[in-house]
C-alpha cells in the first residue's frame, strides 16, 4: 500500500525551496516533478543492506545494472537495446546540455515543440544556440503536431538538432507511432539529429502505449535519454541512461565525457535503480492507479464547478496542463495562484513565453487530500471573483 510522506523540513526542493522560487513559503507545492510517496520497499531494503555493510568507498557499476534496464525496456516497451550503446549521465538535463555541445556548433539552430519543459529552452540558449519553436496545436485541450510548420522551420533556419519530449511535458501527450514516424522522417530528410527525452516513459495514464522513438526507425541519429528515477521517485540518486547507436556520435560522447572527467555513476543510484527495475513493478502499478484517481477527481470537480477550465487529457506523465484563461486574465495567473489560492505551481509562460500565461502545470503525484485542497482553493477563489 502506498505511503504518503510529509516532506516539510527535510530539505526537499519542492517543499522547502518555496521561498527562493516563489517568494513565499506558505504555499501548497505541486510543482517540481517528484512524488510525495515512499519509494518501493525493495529499494529501501537494498540501500539499507549497503549502508549496513559500513564502507562508502569507490564503487564500480554492478554487473546486473544495465541488464536490469535492458530487460525492463524489452518487457514493457518492446525495445531491444544493446548493452554497448548505453552510457551514464547524472540526469537527463545534463545529458541534453552535453549533447547540444557535442552535436552542434555555436549559433546553430535547435528546434523544440512548444510548450515544452523549460530546461530544454534554457539548454539551447545557455549554450549559445538559436532556439526555434514550433508550437503544438491545441485542439480543445488535446495537442497535436503541426508537421508543416515543423518542417518549414527546419528548412528556413537550417536546423541541426531536434529535442523531443516523449511523453510530452507539460501537455501530457503520449505520441502515437505515426506521429513519431512523421517527425523522424522529416528529421532524416533534412539531416537533423534527434534527442528524445523519454524520462516519463513509464508514467502512462491513458490508452496509448509509450513507443521509444529510436525503435520505429533505422535512422541512427536518434539519441534516447531516460531513467528509472522518474518512474520510481529516485531523483536524488542522480542516475540516468544515454542510448546512442550511431558509432560516431557514441565516440564523440565518450570523448566529451572523458574531457570533463565525469566519474562513474552514483553508488546509491546504481543500487536503487537496479532493484526497482527488478522488483518494483507492483509499486509502480499502485502509483499509476493513484495518479489516475487524482486525475479523475480533478476533471470531475472542474467539470462540475468550473466547466470552462480546460484540462489537457492526461495520456502520460503525472503533470497536468490546465488552462484557466476563461476565468483569469493571463497576466494575473501567477498572482492569483500564489496570493489567492496559496499554491506553488509551474506557470505556463515558463514553458515558452507569454502566449502560455493562461496555463499552469500541476504535479498530481501526491495525496488525494493535497489534490482536493488545491482544486478546491482554485474553485473557491474563482467563484468569489465571479460573484463580485
Amino acid at each position: 500500500m502506498l505511503k504518503y510522506i510529509e516532506r516539510k523540513q527535510t530539505d526537499s526542493t519542492k517543499w522547502d525551496g518555496l521561498e527562493s522560487m516563489f517568494g513565499e513559503k506558505d504555499l501548497l507545492p505541486l510543482w517540481v516533478a517528484d512524488m510525495d510517496f515512499q519509494i518501493c520497499d525493495c529499494v529501501i531494503k537494498k540501500l539499507k543492506e549497503y549502508l549496513e555493510f559500513g564502507v562508502l568507498g569507490y564503487y564500480k557499476e554492478p554487473e546486473g545494472y544495465k541488464q536490469s534496464f535492458i530487460n525492463w525496456e524489452k518487457t514493457y516497451h518492446n525495445y531491444e537495446i544493446s548493452k554497448e550503446y548505453i552510457r551514464y549521465s547524472p540526469g537527463v538535463v545534463p545529458a541534453i546540455n552535453w549533447l547540444i555541445q557535442i552535436l552542434t556548433e555555436k549559433n546553430d539552430s535547435v528546434i523544440v515543440l512548444t510548450p515544452v519543459y523549460y530546461p530544454f529552452l534554457d539548454a539551447v540558449k545557455n549554450n549559445d544556440r538559436k532556439l526555434i519553436e514550433s508550437d503544438l496545436v491545441n485542439e480543445h485541450g488535446r495537442y497535436t503536431i503541426n508537421f508543416k510548420d515543423f518542417e518549414n522551420k527546419i528548412v528556413e533556419n537550417n536546423v541541426k538538432l531536434f529535442i523531443l519530449c516523449s511523453p510530452h511535458n507539460p501537455v501530457g501527450r503520449v505520441w502515437k507511432k505515426d506521429e513519431l514516424q512523421s517527425l523522424v522522417n522529416i528529421c532524416k530528410k533534412h539531416n537533423v539529429k534527434v534527442i528524445s527525452d523519454e524520462i516519463h516513459q513509464d508514467i502512462i495514464i491513458g490508452k496509448n502505449d509509450h513507443i521509444p522513438t529510436a525503435s520505429i526507425s533505422e535512422y541512427d541519429s536518434i539519441i534516447t535519454l531516460t531513467a528509472g528515477t522518474k518512474t520510481f521517485n529516485l531523483a536524488a540518486c542522480k542516475n540516468s541512461f544515454v542510448i546512442i547507436s550511431n558509432p560516431e556520435i557514441l565516440k564523440a560522447f565518450d570523448n566529451f565525457v572523458q574531457c570533463i572527467r565525469i566519474p562513474s555513476g552514483n553508488t546509491f543510484g546504481y543500487i536503487a535503480v537496479q532493484s526497482a527495475y527488478e522488483n518494483g513493478r507492483e509499486w509502480l502499478e499502485e502509483i499509476l492507479n493513484q495518479i489516475r484517481e487524482n486525475y479523475l477527481y480533478i476533471k470531475e470537480t472542474f467539470n462540475k464547478e468550473l466547466p470552462l477550465v480546460e484540462i489537457s487529457p492526461l495520456e502520460g506523465t503525472y503533470l497536468l496542463w490546465i488552462n484557466l484563461g476563461s476565468y483569469i486574465n493571463g497576466e494575473d495567473t501567477e498572482r492569483f495562484i500564489k496570493e489567492k489560492c496559496k499554491l506553488a505551481l509551474d506557470f505556463g509562460e515558463w514553458f515558452g513565453g507569454e502566449r502560455f500565461n493562461n496555463y499552469v502545470r500541476m504535479n498530481i503525484a501526491t495525496s488525494k487530500e493535497n489534490i482536493a485542497k488545491a482544486v478546491n482553493q482554485i474553485v473557491h477563489e474563482i467563484q468569489i471573483m465571479k460573484n463580485k
